[in-house]
């Protein structure tokens, strides 16, 4: 059993897609570490992750807020863009414990600017521009994260 998975998305909306299957196979809540350049798509892999549970309208990054909320029939999602934290410890502040409980999904972009205050991720994901593809790369850290990785 891998704990590596790996896949090439040809455009945004492939992009949109997979984030629709890996919102489907998370069975528990789940912790996924968002990584990438700027505009290497995390936002738009967000987007179809939080549509695929049900989601009907605009799913906006939450660059200048931290976080958006998703209140959806049977999960809450947390989006969190931490690019802008200027310190860890505002997490704290943020009270950013509640928001990781068993009936949330939590997507983390920038999670290396939340060090020591954010959980272990169930997943890293990282998206990479191969020529003009994207390579989307997934690392499972947990039990959990190896479910969601075996049934993608």
């Amino acid at each position: 059993m891998s704990n590596l998975f790996k896949e090439n998305l040809v455009d945004a909306e492939q992009t949109v897609l997979f984030g629709q299957r890996l919102s489907n196979a998370c069975e528990f809540a789940t912790c996924i570490y968002l990584h990438g350049d700027l505009g290497a798509g995390k936002t738009t892999l967000t987007r179809g992750f939080i549509q695929g549970l049900g989601h009907v309208g605009n799913v906006k990054s939450p660059t200048y807020t931290l976080v958006e909320p998703y209140e959806l029939a049977t999960w809450q999602v947390y989006h969190f863009d931490l690019y802008r934290l200027s310190d860890p410890e505002e997490l704290e502040f943020m009270g950013i414990r509640d928001y990781f409980s068993e009936t949330s999904h939590c997507l983390v972009e920038w999670p290396e600017k939340g060090v020591g205050f954010l959980p272990k991720p169930d997943l890293d994901l990282t998206l990479n521009y191969v020529g003009e593809k994207r390579e989307v790369l997934l690392q499972a850290n947990t039990e959990n994260g190896l479910r969601v990785l075996n049934k993608l």
